[in-house]
């Protein structure tokens, strides 16, 4: 068995005693962030899927949208590499988002950013789907 100092100790201790804490506090807090919240995902499929550019363009134009002030978070990702038989990886990009309430993603959906970011990029898509979602109580 390998010998420690006290400080050695006390160091390992605290680092544990912290990380633990930290994915304690991490679950609880996003649990906590999307308590009532209003989840709005959005994937896009391009026209033109092998293109570079028009992906560029698109993700570009959704760090744009970001900027949106009634936002509470967002996510811009793309397929993830795993493969099950009940995965999606059709689309190019997808855009979670985060609204503290309905009157927020409604707000969104008229922002001038928003209605801009349409004008600009929606060449770009051949398909677009939309998954909106409110939190469900269990009684």
């Amino acid at each position: 068995m390998e010998t420690q100092t006290r400080r050695e100790f006390i160091s390992e201790t605290g680092k544990a005693t912290v990380m633990g804490g930290i994915g304690a506090f991490s679950a609880a807090s996003w649990e906590n962030k999307l308590r009532h919240k209003f989840i709005h995902h959005v994937y896009f499929w391009l026209k033109n899927p092998d293109s570079a550019d028009d992906k560029k363009k698109l993700l570009e134009g959704l760090k744009k949208l970001s900027s949106v002030k009634t936002i509470a978070m967002s996510h811009i990702g793309v397929p993830a590499p795993t493969n099950r038989e009940v995965i999606d990886r059709s689309y190019a990009v997808s855009w979670l988002l985060v609204f503290d309430n309905n009157e927020d993603q409604a707000s969104y959906q008229t922002d001038p950013v928003h209605l801009k970011f349409i004008e600009d990029c929606s060449m770009l898509w051949e398909k677009v789907i939309v998954y909106d979602s409110v939190e469900q109580s269990i009684v």
